[in-house]
């Protein structure tokens, strides 16, 4: 399955602390612990031993103790100690599975399997606006929703859905219709430019309707990107802004979803940030969960498409050309 080989956010990474953290990725249970020198680690949750949950033990001298007989093991997965048999060494198959971990963005990113021989490594999603140390960067999330990775995604890449779906915040019944864009492919993705719209409330400040043009990209099957020039008037005039939206998938249907926000608002708390976000994507979430199918259709015949939606075809083509089959029919 070629989503293993893709880089996942799993958690915050201030959420993986002193115990440790399960998560679900791909339909896999997995827990999360730092060692002795605070490298996350990511470990199929289960004990070779008897099967008992590692993310009920607890991180004892840089080790993960299992909670049923208190076996040990290391970073990297092997067994280190055996408390009912101490003098014994456990041999290199006393071992639990452990995944690839980065840190990055805030988040915590698990690979379940690298390529095969000959296939190139897959580098992290871009989030190219994490270097501008004149952004303010903050996180929103995270969410778990009934949906689709590919079905998120496709909603966060989508703009004309803004008149209904959020009138009177991102768009306006009055004004619908969609100026054309270009798409084109990217040696990571599909990206789209001179996406146009009329918004009565497109940020936090706002006194009135503002035309913005967004920047769409995604960068890896389940990852999206929004970029903008703040309005005109603005301090910050020449600047791009960003928002990352960062999809886990748990199972086929079900998903995880942070936002990473980049932004030159400089004035708002961050409590006031996350919750436009929150509003944004809670008005979202029950259509999301109201689709059918919930796994995204790849067959162009499956359901119909107008010329609004060419970036949503080009996302459907690209998902079809790698390979993925999680979250998709």
């Amino acid at each position: 399955m070629i989503e293993k080989n893709q880089w996942h956010p799993v958690a915050l990474c201030h959420a993986v602390i002193d115990a440790p953290l399960p998560v679900r990725l791909l339909g896999q249970e997995l827990v999360l612990w730092r060692d002795a020198q605070g490298q996350v680690q990511a470990f199929a949750d289960r004990c070779p031993h008897r099967g008992a949950r590692l993310s009920l033990g607890r991180v004892l001298g840089g080790q993960l103790e299992c909670p049923y007989h208190g076996w040990q093991f290391a970073s990297g997965g092997q067994c280190v100690k055996v408390p009912a048999v101490p003098r014994f060494t456990p041999p290199p198959q006393h071992c639990v599975p452990s995944f690839g971990v980065q840190e990055a963005y805030g988040l915590v990113w698990v690979q379940l399997a690298q390529p095969e021989a000959g296939q190139a490594e897959v580098p992290l999603p871009v989030f190219a606006a994490e270097a501008d140390a004149r952004l303010r960067k903050l996180h929103c999330g995270p969410y778990d929703v009934a949906a689709s990775a590919p079905r998120i995604i496709e909603n966060f890449l989508d703009m004309s859905h803004f008149g209904f779906v959020h009138e009177g915040w991102l768009g306006s019944r009055d004004s619908t219709e969609m100026a054309r864009y270009e798409v084109q492919a990217t040696p990571r993705g599909v990206k789209a430019t001179g996406c146009k719209a009329v918004q009565p409330l497109s940020n936090l400040h706002s006194t009135q309707p503002a035309e913005v043009d967004y920047t769409y990209e995604v960068t890896a099957p389940y990852t999206a990107l929004l970029t903008k020039v703040p309005e005109a008037g603005s301090s910050k005039q020449g600047w791009h802004e960003a928002i990352g939206l960062f999809v886990s998938p748990l199972t086929p249907e079900t998903s995880r979803v942070w936002f990473r926000l980049a932004v030159a608002d400089f004035d708002s708390t961050d409590a006031q940030l996350q919750q436009f976000q929150h509003t944004i994507f809670t008005q979202d979430r029950p259509v999301l969960e109201s689709q059918s199918p919930k796994r995204l259709p790849l067959d162009p015949r499956a359901e119909l498409n107008s010329a609004a939606d060419r970036m949503s075809v080009a996302y459907r083509r690209y998902l079809q050309g790698s390979g993925i089959t999680f979250g998709v029919c």
